[in-house]
């Protein structure tokens, strides 16, 4: 029995790319029906400018104004002009020469300025060139002499004004050792003494005795009066 159907028109050979095609159309059409946008004629604005709409804008005419310039300032009223007459004595004013004779000239010695005294500075006690004279070491002549009587009038002095029970009073013992400073001015005068002690009340016992020390002769640098530095240790046992 002969087949009735041509073997060459079996569509079913071909059917996975009726398929694909089939599903590519689909899907643009869904496409395209899901991207389709509709607008209302009202809203569209096709941006046509109607020219009968425009008003004729009127341009005012400028007139040209000739002004004309203001008027010259009036001219100044003339001087008045005394007349007088040749009788009448007119005094006038008699007008000094500013020019100097010779015998005017007054000379002018020649001006010598002040000499300006050097301001020298305190000196240290042990290098002082003329040392302060301490009550009593006036007879000696020698520098060196006089600086070893002064430190040996000092020094007893302050050993017998310096209360040294003071220390025993503090609750102190052993040696204790008291740095005195102080300043022998122009005038030979004891100023700006500074101590420095264990404690505060040896150190004002120390100013005490040492502003009670005499007036001296003051100390030269150079021939002139300077304020000589004196430093003096004060060392005293305290017993226990």
């Amino acid at each position: 029995m002969e087949p009735k159907k041509n073997p060459k028109a079996d569509l079913s050979k071909r059917s996975v790319l009726f398929l694909q095609l089939g599903l590519i159309l689909v899907l643009f059409v869904t496409w395209q029906a899901i991207e389709w946008k509709t607008y209302e004629k009202s809203e569209i604005d096709t941006g046509m400018v109607q020219m009968d709409q425009l008003d004729d804008e009127e341009i005012p005419i400028t007139e040209m104004q000739n002004t004309p310039p203001p008027p010259p300032p009036p001219p100044p009223a003339p001087e008045i002009i005394e007349v007088v007459e040749d009788e009448e004595e007119v005094e006038e004013d008699e007008i000094e020469s500013t020019e100097t004779s010779l015998e005017d000239i007054v000379e002018v010695e020649e001006v010598v300025e002040a000499p300006v005294e050097e301001e020298v500075a305190d000196v240290p006690f042990a290098v002082i060139e003329d040392v302060p004279i301490f009550p009593g070491c006036e007879n000696l002549k020698d520098n060196d002499e006089r600086k070893a009587c002064m430190s040996e009038k000092v020094m007893k002095f302050v050993q017998k004004e310096f209360d040294t029970d003071l220390g025993s009073e503090l609750g102190l013992s052993g040696i204790t050792r008291v740095i005195v400073q102080f300043k022998i001015d122009k005038q030979g005068k004891i100023t700006e003494v500074r101590a420095r002690a264990p404690h505060p009340r040896l150190e004002q016992e120390a100013a005490r005795v040492v502003n009670k020390l005499p007036k001296m002769q003051p100390g030269k640098q150079r021939g002139k009066p300077v304020g000589v530095v004196y430093s003096l240790p004060i060392t005293f046992q305290i017993q226990d």
